[in-house]
């Protein structure tokens, strides 16, 4: 009886010793539970800028209006028939000069 206790014993040490070891234990599998949440959010995140984008796709290909605001917001262009107003502000009494 006594040589079984002590068998079950050693069995149940060497897989302890088994699931706590750095290699293949209970380490690394909290390390890639760590990895996938991370993963995930990046996917979340770029699924979210992916949905955007093709939105914008399909803006551009259905009308002109998506491209013209694309086209005044980047690159400042005016429509015909519109006049362009800069509004600069005047320079502050301290950096101008006498």
């Amino acid at each position: 009886m006594r040589i079984l206790l002590l068998l079950l014993v050693v069995a149940l040490g060497l897989v302890q010793a088994r699931l706590w070891s750095p290699d293949d234990g209970l380490r690394e599998v909290w390390r890639l539970r760590g990895l996938i949440a991370e993963r995930t959010l990046q996917n979340r995140e770029l699924a979210a800028r992916n949905a955007a984008l093709e939105g914008e796709v399909q803006d551009l290909k259905q009308g002109l209006a998506a491209a013209e605001e694309r086209a005044r917001a980047d690159l400042g262009m005016i429509a015909e028939g519109e006049t362009y107003y800069q509004i600069t502000s005047l320079p502050s009494a301290e950096t101008a000069e006498p």
